[in-house]
């Protein structure tokens, strides 16, 4: 292996543009054309700095409780305070050594998490992040 290229999280039929405006909008992903065969199943792509999300259609739908993608960011305290204004629940999480994190939830209740670097104590802004 050398490198992870995507993450899969599922969202209801119908239920893209509520994804493309939480994954886009309000977390800076760059939504990407799907393949023309693949975009009949419906879905949505999405492009950060080498890697992608892709959000697939099911049916039945149940929402990742437990399973999550995890997004490194440059600003976790700001991307916290943008979410909050918008309306989403941020639970933050102080487990994880040497990382200053966050969950919350995508419009379908997909578990989501945001993670900052945290050099002796300082969130850092160091990392690069890919849009988010």
């Amino acid at each position: 292996m050398t490198a992870l290229h995507h993450v899969q999280v599922s969202c209801p039929k119908g239920g893209e543009p509520a994804v493309s405006r939480f994954y886009a909008d309000l977390l800076g992903l760059v939504e990407v054309a799907k393949p023309s065969e693949l975009a009949k199943r419906g879905g949505v792509w999405f492009r950060g700095d080498g890697y992608e999300l892709h959000v697939g259609v099911e049916t039945p739908f149940l929402p990742a409780a437990k399973a999550h993608p995890a997004f490194l960011v440059d600003d976790v305290d700001e991307l916290a305070a943008q979410l909050t204004c918008a309306g989403c629940k941020v639970t933050w999480d102080s487990n994880f050594p040497g990382y200053r994190r966050f969950h919350t939830r995508d419009p379908h209740g997909n578990r989501v998490e945001l993670l900052g670097v945290e050099l002796l104590g300082q969130a850092s802004s160091s990392a690069s992040t890919g849009g988010i």
